[in-house]
């Protein structure tokens, strides 16, 4: 039997938000399906329409919300994949723009856990044939977790797209809050310096965590009198950019720019964001920002990411390379 040339595009109740504007741009519907929960606590779940011989895409990111903690979403997601393919998919690709554990890469204690890798051995013992995220802390490590093809994409555009406007006429600094950082704030200086037309400086703080405890506030680069944009994958409960905003505040700056991809925003947040040292804080819509509404009225912005998610699922539906979507 010939494979059935259109996409099928399914999320999890909880993600329909986000993968609704993805089918939208696609121009497909968002597949059915039913979730249902038992009184013990489990569930099930399954498509409502054919999916046999179709190439399957399942969008869907992985945090708490919704009453459902990152493990439930996680489960959930490991089982309509696993239905679907029980249901003849001719390919099952997992987009998770969010993917959560992505930052416990390596071993930092003795015994510790490498939790990328396990996440990854899940996905794969549901057979999936690709996984696809955007802006994972350790892109190297992403890739090698996974034995199926990983493709990773970066919303650095879009945000350049979103930013350029305002900063045409300024002396730009793009900063990473942290050494690791380095060279995401690099790639996202050399490509703004493109978009420009002129040199962009670039600088970090020294960054140092134990046992959970952050040290350290020391500037390396110059921002005096210019526009700093600290760069990071995501934000969690905002300290480090706060303190890396106060310190390059301290260093001269005229003005400090948050810019991450994911938004978590643990409950200590709306506190240390809402720090005069911070001008604007811009996140990707991967995760719907839990932030008090005063602050998401005043300081926080999302730039949506999804025209690039389904740009890169339309591509890999025709067979093209994404190569040049990815970074």
């Amino acid at each position: 039997m010939r494979p059935d040339d259109r996409i099928a595009l399914f999320c999890l109740d909880s993600g329909s938000d986000f993968a609704s504007h993805v089918a939208a741009h696609l121009g497909v519907p968002l597949g059915e399906h039913e979730e249902r929960d038992f009184e013990d606590g489990e569930h099930k779940i399954r498509p409502l329409e054919t999916v046999r011989n179709r190439d399957v895409f399942v969008v869907q990111s992985l945090y708490s919300s919704h009453g459902f903690s990152t493990n439930d979403k996680l489960v959930r997601l490991l089982f309509l994949l696993a239905s679907l393919r029980d249901n003849g998919a001719a390919r099952v690709t997992a987009v998770v723009p969010y993917l959560c554990y992505s930052r416990k890469d390596r071993r930092t204690k003795s015994r510790d856990p490498v939790t990328t890798r396990y996440v990854a051995q899940l996905f794969e013992a549901v057979a999936i044939d690709a996984m696809v995220t955007v802006d994972v802390h350790n892109r190297a490590a992403f890739e090698n977790a996974f034995r199926c093809p990983a493709v990773h994409l970066s919303a650095r555009e879009a945000f350049i797209d979103f930013l350029l406007p305002d900063l045409r006429d300024k002396g730009i600094t793009v900063a990473s809050p942290d050494v690791g950082g380095i060279k995401r704030a690099d790639l996202f200086r050399e490509s703004l310096e493109r978009r420009l037309g002129h040199s962009v400086g670039s600088a970090f703080m020294e960054k140092h965590r134990s046992r959970g405890e952050v040290s350290g506030s020391a500037v390396v680069g110059s921002v005096s009198n210019r526009t700093v944009l600290i760069l990071d994958d995501l934000i969690a409960g905002g300290g480090t950019m706060q303190r890396a905003a106060e310190a390059f505040r301290e260093q001269g700056a005229e003005e400090v720019i948050a810019i991450a991809t994911h938004g978590i925003f643990s409950h200590e947040a709306g506190e240390n964001l809402a720090s005069p040292a911070l001008a604007r804080v811009i996140v990707g819509n991967t995760i719907a920002p839990a932030l008090p509404v005063t602050l998401l009225k005043t300081k926080v912005e999302l730039v949506d990411i999804t025209v690039g998610i389904a740009d890169t699922i339309a591509a890999l539906h025709e067979g093209i390379e994404v190569t040049d979507l990815e970074s």
